[in-house]
C-alpha cells in the first residue's frame, strides 16, 4: 500500500485520536467518540505505527504515529506526565528527530539564507561597492559607528544589571519577530518565507562584508560569535517551518488544501517551539556575554564555535532512541 493510500484511508482516525487525547486534557472540548472505543482504536493505532515502520514509510508520518501512540499509551496505562517531564521529552528526544525528518524544507532554508549571507560575507571586502547598493548610507554609518574599534571603550562597556535585563528583552523582541514573520510568511504560499529568508540573508551578509572589509574584525566578529549559531539555526528552523506550510497549500497532494494545512501546521508549530527557545538563548548570550567588552575576541571565537558544535550534537545525535 501507497503511503499517500495509507494516510488517506486511516488520517481521519489519527485525527479523531489526537482530538480524544486533548478532550482528556482540557474538559471544554467534546470527545470525538466514546470512551469505551479507546482501547479498540489504541491497539490499531498501535497496529499502523508497526505497518508504517516495516514499509520504510517517511520519517515525518512515523514520528507523527510513534507521537500519538506515545500519549495514547500514557492514557491508556493511567501514566501521568508532569509539564517539566514532557518539554524535557520534547526538546531532548522529540525536536531533533523532528528537524531531522524534515531535513529537506531545513536544507531550502539553508541555502536561501546561509546563501546570499556567506556569499556577501566574502564578496563585499572585494568589491565594497555592492554593500552600498544593499545598506542605506544610514545603515551603513549606524554600523559602522556601532562596531569602530577606535571607539572600542564604549562597546560592551560594563553595565547594570538592569540594563542588561532592557537589552536581553530587546534582542528576544527582536530575534522572535525575525522568526515570526518567517514563520507565517508561509501561509502566503511560502513567498513571504522565501522573501524574509532572502531578505535577512542578503542584509546581514552585506553587514558581515561591509564591517568585515573596513577591518573592523574583533568588534564585530567578537560581538556575534558568541550567539550567532542558536540565532542563524533559530531563523534557519522558522524558515523550514514556512516553507513546510507554504509546500502544502501549493502541493497538498490527494489532501485537501485545509488538511494539508492543518498536518502542516502541527509539524510547523513544533519546529517553532524550538526555533523560539534558541532565539532565546541566543538572546541571553547577546546580552550577558557577547556585548562584554573586555573578553578577549580569541576566546569569543572559541565559544562561538563550541556554539556551533552543541547545536549540530544536538540535532546530529539526540533523540536517536526512543523516548519511554
Amino acid at each position: 500500500m501507497r503511503q499517500e493510500f495509507f494516510r488517506d484511508r486511516h488520517g481521519d482516525e489519527w485525527h479523531a485520536m489526537d482530538e480524544f487525547l486533548r478532550s482528556l486534557d482540557d474538559k471544554k472540548l467534546s470527545a470525538p467518540f466514546p470512551a469505551s472505543e479507546f482501547p479498540k482504536r489504541y491497539r490499531r493505532l498501535c497496529q499502523h505505527l508497526a505497518v508504517a515502520q516495516a514499509r520504510g514509510y517517511s520519517r515525518g508520518l512515523t514520528e507523527r504515529l510513534h507521537e500519538l501512540v506515545l500519549r495514547a499509551h500514557q492514557r491508556f496505562y493511567g501514566v501521568t506526565d508532569t509539564p517539566w517531564r514532557a518539554a524535557g521529552r520534547f526538546l531532548l528526544h522529540d525536536y531533533p528527530r523532528i528537524v531531522r525528518s524534515e531535513w529537506r524544507y531545513l536544507l531550502a532554508a539553508f541555502l536561501l539564507f546561509m546563501g546570499p549571507l556567506l556569499a556577501l560575507t566574502f564578496i563585499i571586502p572585494v568589491q565594497p561597492e555592492i554593500a552600498y547598493t544593499i545598506l542605506s548610507p544610514g545603515d551603513a554609518r549606524q554600523m559602522e559607528a556601532m562596531y569602530d574599534p577606535s571607539l572600542r571603550d564604549r562597546i560592551g562597556r560594563e553595565r547594570e544589571s538592569e540594563e542588561d535585563f532592557l537589552a536581553f528583552a530587546f534582542y528576544i523582541r527582536n530575534n522572535t519577530s525575525i522568526g515570526f514573520q518567517t514563520f507565517v510568511g508561509g501561509m502566503l504560499f511560502g513567498v513571504g518565507t522565501i522573501f524574509y529568508l532572502l531578505f535577512n540573508g542578503v542584509f546581514l551578509g552585506a553587514v558581515a562584508g561591509h564591517l568585515t572589509g573596513l577591518g573592523y574584525i574583533e568588534t564585530f566578529w567578537g560581538f556575534v560569535s558568541g550567539h550567532s549559531s542558536f540565532e542563524l539555526t533559530a531563523i534557519m528552523l522558522s524558515g523550514a517551518a514556512g516553507l513546510r506550510i507554504g509546500m502544502a497549500l501549493i502541493a497538498p497532494g490527494n489532501r485537501t488544501r485545509r488538511r494539508a494545512l492543518r498536518d502542516a501546521m502541527k509539524i510547523g508549530i513544533r519546529l517553532i517551539y524550538g526555533a523560539a527557545t534558541l532565539f532565546f538563548v541566543a538572546a541571553f548570550v547577546e546580552a550577558y556575554w557577547s556585548s562584554i567588552a573586555w573578553i578577549p575576541a580569541q576566546t569569543k571565537y572559541i565559544v562561538g564555535v563550541a556554539g556551533w558544535l552543541l547545536v549540530g550534537s544536538y540535532f546530529l545525535l539526540l533523540g536517536r532512541r526512543r523516548a519511554t
